[in-house]
This record gives C-alpha cells, sequence and structure tokens, in this order.
C-alpha cells in the first residue's frame, strides 16, 4: 500500500529539490541545537551573567569541582537534562530566570542574591525530583556506589526505594540552604543581615520592594 502511494507521486524536480533542502534544513537545524546545547551547557556560559558567580563561588569549593578522581562535573552535567530535545527544553524553561535578571530585582547585588537563595534551591531540589535525579545518575551508578563507611552501600541498597538522589543528597555543591520544611525565613533574613552588616529589618525590606 506504501509502495503504491509512494509511486503515484510525481517525481518532479520541485519535489526534489524540496527534500534535498528540507534535509539540509533538518541537519542543519540539529547541528544548530547540538551546538547550542553544548555552549548553552558549559560553565563559562552559565557564569557569564555577574549574578552566577556567586553560586559559582560555592561550586568551585565542593568536590564536584575538586574531585578525588580528576572528572569535573560541570553546570549543564548537573542541570541539563540528557538528550538534544530534553536540554533544549531546560534552556528554554531557563528563561524565566534571564527574564528575572533583565526586568526582576538585582540579582547582581550579593545581598538580594543570597535572600533569594532559598526559593532558587527549593525550585532545583523540585526539578531533581521531579526527573528522578536522572543528572545525578550520568555519573554514579546506585549499584556500584561504596563509600567510606562500612554500610553506605547496605544503605543505598536497601533505603532508597521511593527516594531519589537529592532527598538525602542537598548542599553538596552550593551555599547551605535548609530544607524547605525546616527553613524559617526569619532566620535566614536575620543570617544575611549579620553577614552584610545590616541593619534588623532591612531584608525584609528589600524583599517587599
Amino acid at each position: 500500500m506504501v509502495a503504491r502511494f509512494l509511486a503515484a507521486i510525481p517525481i518532479t524536480r520541485p519535489i526534489v529539490i524540496a527534500l534535498v533542502l528540507g534535509g539540509l534544513a533538518g541537519v542543519l537545524f540539529m547541528t544548530f541545537l547540538l551546538e547550542f546545547d553544548h555552549y548553552s551547557s558549559t560553565n563559562e556560559f552559565c557564569t557569564s551573567c555577574h549574578s552566577m558567580t556567586y553560586v559559582a563561588e560555592d561550586y568551585r569549593q565542593s568536590v564536584h569541582y575538586n574531585p578525588v578522581s580528576g572528572v569535573r562535573a560541570q553546570c549543564g552535567d548537573c542541570h541539563v537534562s540528557a538528550g538534544v530535545f530534553a536540554a533544549t527544553w531546560d534552556h528554554l524553561k531557563g528563561g524565566k530566570d534571564l527574564w528575572k535578571q533583565l526586568f526582576g530585582d538585582d540579582y547582581d547585588d550579593p545581598v538580594v542574591n543570597a535572600l533569594h537563595l532559598p526559593d532558587a534551591a527549593f525550585a532545583t531540589r523540585e526539578w531533581f525530583r521531579e526527573t528522578g535525579s536522572a543528572t545525578c545518575q550520568r555519573c554514579h551508578v546506585l549499584e556500584a556506589i561504596q563509600g567510606k563507611r562500612a554500610d553506605t552501600a547496605a544503605i543505598h541498597r536497601e533505603e532508597t526505594q521511593g527516594k531519589t538522589c537529592i532527598d538525602c543528597h542537598e548542599n553538596l555543591v552550593h551555599r547551605h540552604v535548609p530544607s524547605r520544611e525546616t527553613f524559617k525565613r526569619e532566620a535566614w533574613n536575620q543570617m544575611i543581615e549579620e553577614e552584610f552588616g545590616l541593619m534588623p529589618g532591612t531584608a525584609q525590606q528589600m524583599l517587599v520592594e
């Protein structure tokens, strides 16, 4: 049936040209997506905004940046899904952060950045849960985890049902932020005020403005 349908299509020069041009356009489009996703997942791209240099400072002190094995995880390895279409979708969704950077609060201000950090952390942790911490499993194989403690392997075999990596492994790379369940905004604001030498109540005022 398919053969008869194809045979009924007149193979004219315009059709051949259209097929060739369409094929070339498809190849060019896929090449663009691959290159775009590769470049926009690099540390250089991710930290090109001044506001991202703050999280980069903590990252450079972490074991993900300075591992004993020498295998260094880049921003995109953890925060961008595998596969060109999934990665492109993640980058498109990340456009909301660019919008906030351009038209929202002054995230280049270290105080503003620190005050909004918990919201970013909670959103990122939720993304990890929704994706089953798939990006973690690019490097970490559950069955192969041994660890330094005697019970590490047993814990990962017996106590991970219904859990994803992020449920147990928070605050590995960036500044410590309590879990959403234990987070207290007032305590966080006070900590930021003390860190930057601000008057009490300044943090809350900055969040409201």
